[in-house]
């Protein structure tokens, strides 16, 4: 029997094809188990993309969703690929991920340092804002160690805004003061300072000398050893969905360890009301008490919250008599916590009569993860009662995350 040159040449192109051939676009299916809708940012590691399209890491490519849009996406410095997904009850939602340049993407999350603003570091999205106090606060003496909120009812980026209309005009107001136009310098400050709600949000949480809204402190016997301003930082990732820095603090002491070193990494994603914290220290030589949680304000000290894995608060704001709202603040635990609890002090100082917080027994050189966030009532939760169903939702997801298939 003769055989056809054409069938050896098949035979042979057949043994020395490529095992793997990249595909011209990867579809990513979205799963929701649960029976209520979940919107949330849904990561996957992003090499699994670059491998599936045969493209090289850094290479550009598009997300669409199965309408053919283009969405926003992005690449976190740890390697993951986040999208935004909105999946029904018991449903999946699907993407197509193809070569190629992206549209230019939306920003919901961002944030940097303010050198201008005592080395502020304030970052936002499309829910809330935050900050944290650097080393030229604190080389003023000024005790301010809790992390801030900024309230806001608007999706758009508004703490960039906030902080040159802010800072702009102070010398102008002074120079009004200074000439005796007292009328005009408060016309002024009252229209251009963040302190005021000029129909976006505005600063009204009282910070200070305690934890504020998520600080993470270490305990020596029954009190709380504040940290104070960062002395390095790292932005890690800077929107379009996710923002992520790195904070590493000053040495500090504690029993008879004298060189305690706190870190940080704090990353906000796009719609959600909390931030997710991881912190350890290094120099520890044995497991000490560490608690991370909310001040609670002299004005207030009921409106608080403890459950067996959070504590949340209805904050009075700096002004309640005159503000007429609710900054709603709290501390998730999913990673579990032996109590949370209550811590009065004796007397109030500045107006600050203590914390809810939970506590764990941190041990040396781990890394621990919580989460801390807010609301307002004047745009997204309207009630203690509403931030107590947010915060058990949030506690849910974390538990049970949508899962992403990529093929």
């Amino acid at each position: 029997m003769r055989t056809s040159k054409s069938f050896y040449a098949m035979a042979l192109s057949l043994m020395f094809a490529p095992l793997s051939v990249a595909a011209d676009n990867v579809t990513i299916t979205v799963e929701n188990k649960g029976n209520v809708q979940r919107q949330e940012l849904v990561e996957m590691p992003v090499k699994d993309i670059y491998g599936k399209l045969g493209i090289k890491q850094g290479e550009p490519f598009i997300v669409k969703n199965a309408l053919g849009q283009q969405i926003a996406y992005q690449v976190t410095y740890d390697g993951k690929l986040l999208i935004d997904a909105s999946v029904r009850p018991k449903g999946s939602a699907e993407f197509t991920v193809e070569p190629g340049e992206p549209k230019p993407m939306k920003t919901f999350v961002c944030g940097k340092q303010y050198p201008e603003r005592v080395d502020d570091i304030a970052w936002e999205n499309d829910r809330t804002a935050y900050r944290v106090y650097g080393p030229a606060l604190q080389r003023t003496g000024e005790k301010a160690f809790g992390i801030d909120v900024w309230v806001k009812n608007t999706p758009d980026l508004e703490v960039d805004k906030r902080y040159v209309t802010e800072l702009s005009n102070h010398s102008k107001i002074e120079e009004l003061k200074k000439a005796g136009k007292t009328a005009e310098a408060l016309d002024l400050e009252q229209e251009t300072t963040y302190h005021y709600d000029h129909g976006y949000g505005l600063d009204c949480y009282k910070v200070g000398p305690t934890l504020g809204c998520g600080t993470p402190a270490l305990m020596d016997g029954n009190e709380i050893i504040m940290p104070y301003c960062y002395k390095t930082y790292k932005i890690l990732d800077n929107g379009p969905l996710r923002f992520t820095v790195q904070l590493d603090y000053n040495p500090f002491a504690i029993g008879e360890d004298k060189n305690v070193v706190e870190h940080r990494i704090i990353s906000c994603d796009k719609g959600s009301n909390f931030n997710k914290m991881t912190v350890w220290y290094e120099g520890l030589t044995k497991p000490r008490d560490m608690v991370a949680g909310v001040v609670i304000h002299a004005e207030d000290t009921k409106s608080i919250l403890t459950g067996e894995n959070y504590v949340l608060y209805a904050d009075p704001t700096d002004n309640p008599a005159k503000q007429n709202f609710q900054i709603y603040v709290g501390v998730l635990f999913p990673n579990g916590v032996k109590a949370t609890k209550v811590m009065m002090y004796d007397t109030p100082s500045n107006g600050n009569s203590g914390h809810g917080v939970g506590m764990i027994t941190y041990q040396p050189n781990e890394k621990y993860t919580y989460y801390f966030g807010s609301a307002w009532s004047k745009n997204d939760v309207r009630t203690l009662n509403e931030w107590k169903l947010r915060a058990e939702e949030t506690l849910n997801a974390l538990h049970v995350p949508l899962k992403a298939i990529v093929k």
